[in-house]
């Protein structure tokens, strides 16, 4: 995904696990145009909870959820106005939800 982001154009911020989405977020949350994060996040909040505590601070930022499992919870726990995509799903695919959901 990153490498795919990175041709596209974008710049891609990593993080290993909910704890370290969580310090990115709060180190650059006003720099990022959009947060693209699994549910599943090992240690630490998981995408859902990782989005709802960014869209507090900035409640515009595009939200895209990718996950293999979780899609059914997404009316319940997704931030509004958000986009997912369940696993497996083309670069492509993932491209045009992105832009999409990016003003």
């Amino acid at each position: 995904m990153q490498d795919a982001l990175e041709k596209a154009g974008f710049e891609v911020v990593t993080a290993e696990d909910g704890h370290a989405g969580a310090e990115a977020l709060d180190r650059r949350l006003h720099e990022v145009s959009g947060l693209i994060t699994d549910i599943r996040l090992g240690n630490g909040p998981d995408g859902w909870l990782l989005a709802a505590r960014a869209r507090t601070r900035r409640p515009d930022l595009p939200v895209l959820y990718v996950t293999g499992d979780s899609a059914p919870d997404w009316s319940r726990k997704g931030v509004p106005g958000s986009a997912l995509l369940q696993k497996p799903f083309g670069l492509e695919r993932m491209l045009a939800e992105l832009h999409a959901i990016l003003p």
